[in-house]
Protein backbone atom coordinates (compact mmCIF):
# COMPACT_ATOMS: atom_id res chain seq x y z
CA UNK A 1 0.00 0.00 0.00
CA UNK A 2 3.01 2.49 1.23
CA UNK A 3 4.38 1.95 -2.37
CA UNK A 4 1.73 2.20 -3.76
CA UNK A 5 1.15 5.74 -2.43
CA UNK A 6 4.77 6.62 -3.13
CA UNK A 7 4.33 5.77 -7.04
CA UNK A 8 1.15 7.74 -7.24
CA UNK A 9 3.03 10.69 -5.45
CA UNK A 10 5.86 10.50 -8.13
CA UNK A 11 3.99 10.30 -10.89
CA UNK A 12 0.82 12.82 -10.26
CA UNK A 13 3.27 15.26 -9.15
CA UNK A 14 3.73 18.86 -11.26
CA UNK A 15 6.20 21.28 -11.10
CA UNK A 16 5.03 24.82 -11.29
CA UNK A 17 6.92 27.86 -12.95
CA UNK A 18 7.58 31.48 -11.88
CA UNK A 19 7.12 34.58 -13.96
CA UNK A 20 8.19 38.01 -12.51
CA UNK A 21 6.97 37.93 -8.52
CA UNK A 22 4.41 41.01 -7.52
CA UNK A 23 4.29 41.87 -11.69
CA UNK A 24 1.26 39.58 -12.46
CA UNK A 25 -1.05 41.72 -13.32
CA UNK A 26 1.33 43.36 -16.59
CA UNK A 27 2.78 40.15 -17.45
CA UNK A 28 0.86 40.45 -20.46
CA UNK A 29 3.09 43.63 -21.07
CA UNK A 30 6.01 42.04 -20.46
CA UNK A 31 5.45 39.43 -22.98
CA UNK A 32 5.96 42.17 -25.29
CA UNK A 33 10.16 42.46 -25.24
CA UNK A 34 10.19 38.77 -24.73
CA UNK A 35 8.20 38.08 -28.01
CA UNK A 36 10.78 41.10 -29.94
CA UNK A 37 13.83 38.94 -28.02
CA UNK A 38 12.78 35.94 -29.30
CA UNK A 39 11.74 36.89 -32.60
CA UNK A 40 15.45 38.26 -33.24
CA UNK A 41 17.05 35.55 -32.23
CA UNK A 42 15.57 32.84 -34.13
CA UNK A 43 15.18 35.24 -37.35
CA UNK A 44 19.07 36.47 -36.45
CA UNK A 45 20.37 32.66 -36.52
CA UNK A 46 18.30 31.34 -38.95
CA UNK A 47 19.77 34.46 -41.32
CA UNK A 48 23.39 33.51 -40.08
CA UNK A 49 22.91 30.00 -40.71
CA UNK A 50 21.41 30.60 -44.59
CA UNK A 51 23.83 32.54 -45.64
CA UNK A 52 26.78 30.66 -44.12
CA UNK A 53 25.42 27.81 -45.83
CA UNK A 54 24.53 29.56 -49.06
CA UNK A 55 27.84 31.04 -49.64
CA UNK A 56 30.73 29.18 -50.48
CA UNK A 57 32.79 32.03 -49.77
CA UNK A 58 32.03 31.53 -45.67
CA UNK A 59 32.77 28.16 -45.65
CA UNK A 60 35.91 28.50 -43.66
CA UNK A 61 36.52 27.15 -40.13
CA UNK A 62 35.46 31.06 -38.69
CA UNK A 63 32.14 30.75 -40.19
CA UNK A 64 31.85 26.89 -39.46
CA UNK A 65 32.33 27.20 -36.36
CA UNK A 66 29.29 30.33 -35.89
CA UNK A 67 26.92 28.47 -38.01
CA UNK A 68 27.49 25.74 -34.87
CA UNK A 69 27.16 28.40 -32.40
CA UNK A 70 24.02 29.74 -34.27
CA UNK A 71 22.70 26.44 -34.53
CA UNK A 72 23.12 26.32 -30.83
CA UNK A 73 21.45 29.67 -29.99
CA UNK A 74 18.34 28.68 -32.42
CA UNK A 75 17.78 25.58 -30.17
CA UNK A 76 18.30 26.84 -26.76
CA UNK A 77 15.66 29.87 -28.07
CA UNK A 78 13.03 27.01 -29.36
CA UNK A 79 13.80 25.09 -25.89
CA UNK A 80 13.00 28.33 -23.74
CA UNK A 81 10.39 29.91 -26.18
CA UNK A 82 7.16 27.44 -25.04
CA UNK A 83 7.53 27.95 -21.29
CA UNK A 84 8.53 31.77 -20.91
CA UNK A 85 5.87 32.99 -23.36
CA UNK A 86 2.92 30.25 -22.20
CA UNK A 87 3.69 32.02 -18.61
CA UNK A 88 3.29 35.89 -19.88
CA UNK A 89 0.51 35.54 -23.02
CA UNK A 90 -1.74 32.26 -21.67
CA UNK A 91 -0.68 32.16 -17.18
CA UNK A 92 0.10 28.47 -17.81
CA UNK A 93 2.57 28.17 -15.00
CA UNK A 94 1.85 24.10 -15.17
CA UNK A 95 4.73 21.55 -16.43
CA UNK A 96 4.18 17.55 -15.73
CA UNK A 97 7.74 15.90 -14.59
CA UNK A 98 8.66 14.71 -17.81
CA UNK A 99 8.56 17.60 -19.75
CA UNK A 100 10.26 19.47 -17.17
CA UNK A 101 12.78 16.81 -17.40
CA UNK A 102 13.34 16.80 -21.12
CA UNK A 103 13.54 21.01 -21.18
CA UNK A 104 16.04 21.18 -18.38
CA UNK A 105 18.22 18.28 -20.70
CA UNK A 106 18.42 19.91 -23.65
CA UNK A 107 18.61 23.53 -21.77
CA UNK A 108 21.79 22.06 -19.92
CA UNK A 109 22.77 20.03 -22.83
CA UNK A 110 22.76 23.10 -25.44
CA UNK A 111 24.79 25.73 -22.87
CA UNK A 112 27.14 23.25 -22.58
CA UNK A 113 27.31 22.41 -26.28
CA UNK A 114 27.87 26.51 -26.42
CA UNK A 115 30.54 27.09 -24.10
CA UNK A 116 32.24 24.02 -26.37
CA UNK A 117 31.66 26.18 -30.01
CA UNK A 118 33.51 29.37 -27.77
CA UNK A 119 35.95 27.59 -27.20
CA UNK A 120 36.50 26.15 -30.86
CA UNK A 121 36.31 29.68 -31.41
CA UNK A 122 38.79 30.47 -29.43
CA UNK A 123 40.94 28.12 -30.59
CA UNK A 124 40.48 28.94 -34.44
CA UNK A 125 41.97 32.58 -33.09
CA UNK A 126 45.18 31.49 -32.12
CA UNK A 127 45.83 29.44 -34.49
CA UNK A 128 45.04 31.94 -36.94
CA UNK A 129 47.14 34.83 -35.09
CA UNK A 130 50.02 32.87 -33.25
CA UNK A 131 50.63 30.14 -36.02
CA UNK A 132 48.77 31.32 -39.27
CA UNK A 133 51.33 29.43 -41.27
CA UNK A 134 49.94 26.53 -40.28
CA UNK A 135 46.09 27.88 -40.35
CA UNK A 136 45.21 25.81 -43.27
CA UNK A 137 46.80 22.16 -42.65
CA UNK A 138 45.29 22.69 -38.37
CA UNK A 139 41.56 23.79 -39.20
CA UNK A 140 40.66 21.73 -42.47
CA UNK A 141 36.89 20.87 -42.46
CA UNK A 142 36.75 17.34 -42.16
CA UNK A 143 38.52 18.25 -38.77
CA UNK A 144 36.71 21.06 -37.91
CA UNK A 145 33.49 18.82 -38.23
CA UNK A 146 35.11 16.03 -35.54
CA UNK A 147 35.96 18.82 -33.52
CA UNK A 148 32.63 20.42 -33.27
CA UNK A 149 30.96 16.43 -33.57
CA UNK A 150 32.90 15.70 -30.58
CA UNK A 151 32.51 18.09 -27.88
CA UNK A 152 28.56 18.41 -28.46
CA UNK A 153 28.77 14.66 -27.97
CA UNK A 154 30.71 15.27 -24.51
CA UNK A 155 27.89 18.15 -23.50
CA UNK A 156 25.44 15.16 -24.34
CA UNK A 157 26.94 12.45 -22.85
CA UNK A 158 27.44 14.80 -19.44
CA UNK A 159 23.86 15.96 -18.92
CA UNK A 160 22.09 12.72 -20.13
CA UNK A 161 22.16 10.65 -17.13
CA UNK A 162 20.40 14.32 -15.16
CA UNK A 163 16.90 13.50 -16.00
CA UNK A 164 17.25 9.68 -14.50
CA UNK A 165 19.07 11.19 -11.62
CA UNK A 166 15.91 12.81 -10.84
CA UNK A 167 13.15 10.40 -11.64
CA UNK A 168 14.95 8.27 -8.35
CA UNK A 169 13.13 11.26 -6.43
CA UNK A 170 9.80 11.90 -4.62
CA UNK A 171 8.95 15.05 -4.94
CA UNK A 172 6.52 17.16 -2.51
CA UNK A 173 3.33 18.65 -4.14
CA UNK A 174 2.85 22.20 -5.42
CA UNK A 175 6.42 22.50 -6.06
CA UNK A 176 6.87 26.25 -7.23
CA UNK A 177 10.17 26.57 -9.25
CA UNK A 178 12.16 29.72 -9.23
CA UNK A 179 12.01 30.35 -13.09
CA UNK A 180 10.18 29.85 -16.02
CA UNK A 181 11.94 27.12 -17.36
CA UNK A 182 13.41 24.00 -15.41
CA UNK A 183 16.88 23.88 -14.33
CA UNK A 184 18.28 20.61 -12.82
CA UNK A 185 19.72 22.61 -9.63
CA UNK A 186 16.29 24.51 -9.17
CA UNK A 187 14.12 21.27 -9.47
CA UNK A 188 16.54 19.32 -7.21
CA UNK A 189 15.70 21.46 -4.50
CA UNK A 190 12.23 19.78 -4.48
CA UNK A 191 12.98 16.34 -3.86
CA UNK A 192 11.62 14.74 -0.75
CA UNK A 193 15.13 12.83 -0.33
CA UNK A 194 18.96 13.08 -0.27
CA UNK A 195 20.29 14.97 -3.88
CA UNK A 196 23.88 14.85 -2.30
CA UNK A 197 24.48 12.93 -5.52
CA UNK A 198 22.95 14.86 -8.03
CA UNK A 199 24.37 18.11 -6.49
CA UNK A 200 28.06 16.76 -6.72
CA UNK A 201 27.57 15.03 -10.00
CA UNK A 202 26.00 18.72 -11.15
CA UNK A 203 28.95 20.56 -9.64
CA UNK A 204 31.30 18.16 -11.45
CA UNK A 205 30.02 18.27 -14.87
CA UNK A 206 30.17 22.15 -14.27
CA UNK A 207 33.81 22.29 -13.89
CA UNK A 208 34.48 19.18 -16.26
CA UNK A 209 32.89 21.52 -18.84
CA UNK A 210 32.31 25.16 -18.29
CA UNK A 211 34.72 25.79 -16.26
CA UNK A 212 37.80 24.16 -18.13
CA UNK A 213 36.41 25.83 -21.04
CA UNK A 214 36.63 28.91 -19.51
CA UNK A 215 40.07 28.66 -18.25
CA UNK A 216 41.45 27.15 -21.99
CA UNK A 217 40.08 30.48 -23.48
CA UNK A 218 41.63 32.16 -20.84
CA UNK A 219 45.05 30.70 -21.63
CA UNK A 220 44.77 30.97 -25.33
CA UNK A 221 43.82 34.49 -25.17
CA UNK A 222 47.12 34.90 -23.02
CA UNK A 223 48.81 33.52 -25.94
CA UNK A 224 46.88 35.72 -28.27
CA UNK A 225 48.06 38.75 -26.43
CA UNK A 226 51.96 37.56 -26.19
CA UNK A 227 52.33 37.11 -29.97
CA UNK A 228 50.02 40.26 -30.96
CA UNK A 229 52.47 42.58 -28.55
CA UNK A 230 55.60 41.11 -30.07
CA UNK A 231 54.31 42.11 -33.45
CA UNK A 232 56.34 45.20 -34.38
CA UNK A 233 53.49 47.26 -35.79
CA UNK A 234 50.90 48.76 -33.76
CA UNK A 235 48.45 49.28 -36.94
CA UNK A 236 49.06 45.22 -37.36
CA UNK A 237 48.52 44.40 -33.66
CA UNK A 238 45.08 46.63 -33.71
CA UNK A 239 44.20 44.65 -36.86
CA UNK A 240 44.99 41.18 -34.95
CA UNK A 241 42.82 42.02 -31.91
CA UNK A 242 39.93 43.96 -34.10
CA UNK A 243 39.51 40.33 -35.17
CA UNK A 244 38.78 38.38 -31.59
CA UNK A 245 36.49 41.38 -30.78
CA UNK A 246 33.09 39.23 -31.78
CA UNK A 247 34.85 36.39 -29.96
CA UNK A 248 35.54 38.23 -26.58
CA UNK A 249 32.26 40.11 -26.89
CA UNK A 250 29.95 36.79 -27.45
CA UNK A 251 32.45 35.48 -24.25
CA UNK A 252 31.64 37.60 -22.10
CA UNK A 253 27.83 37.75 -23.06
CA UNK A 254 27.80 34.33 -22.26
CA UNK A 255 30.22 33.32 -19.02
CA UNK A 256 29.22 36.50 -17.49
CA UNK A 257 25.71 35.48 -16.88
CA UNK A 258 26.69 31.66 -16.27
CA UNK A 259 29.30 31.74 -13.73
CA UNK A 260 26.68 34.27 -11.84
CA UNK A 261 23.85 32.18 -11.82
CA UNK A 262 26.38 29.25 -10.49
CA UNK A 263 27.64 31.24 -7.87
CA UNK A 264 23.79 32.28 -6.54
CA UNK A 265 22.49 29.31 -6.64
CA UNK A 266 25.88 27.61 -4.96
CA UNK A 267 26.31 30.48 -2.04
CA UNK A 268 23.69 33.28 -2.60
CA UNK A 269 20.73 31.62 -1.03
CA UNK A 270 20.24 35.32 1.01
CA UNK A 271 20.55 37.02 -2.34
CA UNK A 272 17.24 38.93 -3.95
CA UNK A 273 14.89 36.40 -6.14
CA UNK A 274 14.08 38.86 -8.77
CA UNK A 275 18.33 39.07 -8.76
CA UNK A 276 18.12 35.37 -9.23
CA UNK A 277 15.01 35.45 -11.94
CA UNK A 278 16.62 38.74 -13.53
CA UNK A 279 19.89 36.87 -14.28
CA UNK A 280 17.95 33.89 -14.79
CA UNK A 281 16.74 35.30 -18.33
CA UNK A 282 20.12 37.12 -19.15
CA UNK A 283 21.70 33.83 -18.95
CA UNK A 284 19.39 32.36 -21.72
CA UNK A 285 17.90 34.96 -24.12
CA UNK A 286 20.60 37.49 -24.40
CA UNK A 287 23.63 35.37 -25.99
CA UNK A 288 20.99 34.26 -28.39
CA UNK A 289 19.82 37.40 -29.39
CA UNK A 290 23.25 39.41 -29.07
CA UNK A 291 25.59 37.01 -30.93
CA UNK A 292 24.21 37.31 -34.16
CA UNK A 293 23.78 41.17 -33.82
CA UNK A 294 27.37 41.01 -32.49
CA UNK A 295 29.23 38.81 -35.75
CA UNK A 296 26.99 40.58 -38.27
CA UNK A 297 28.30 44.08 -36.89
CA UNK A 298 31.95 42.82 -36.78
CA UNK A 299 32.31 40.87 -39.82
CA UNK A 300 31.97 43.12 -43.07
CA UNK A 301 31.62 39.98 -45.42
CA UNK A 302 28.93 38.27 -42.98
CA UNK A 303 27.18 42.03 -43.09
CA UNK A 304 27.27 42.65 -46.67
CA UNK A 305 25.29 39.34 -47.10
CA UNK A 306 22.83 39.88 -44.28
CA UNK A 307 22.08 43.32 -45.74
CA UNK A 308 21.68 41.77 -49.17
CA UNK A 309 19.24 39.62 -47.81
CA UNK A 310 17.10 42.28 -46.16
CA UNK A 311 17.12 44.42 -49.14
CA UNK A 312 15.96 41.73 -51.89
Amino acid sequence: MMSASNDTKHHSAVFFLTGIPGQENVHLWISIPFCFMYLISIVGNSVILFIIKTDSSLHEPMYIFLSMLALTDLGLSITTMPTILGIYLFNSKEISLNACFAQLFFIHTLSLIESSMLLLMAFDRFVAICIPLRYASILTLPRVARMGLVLALRSVVLVFPVPFLLTRFQYCRDNVLSYSYCLHQDVMKFACSDITVNSIYGLSVKLLTVGLDALLIFLSYVMILKTVLSIASGRESLRALNTCVSHLCAVLIFYTPEIGLSVIHRFGSSSSHLLQILLGYVYLLVPPLMNPIVYSVKSKHLRARVIRVFVK
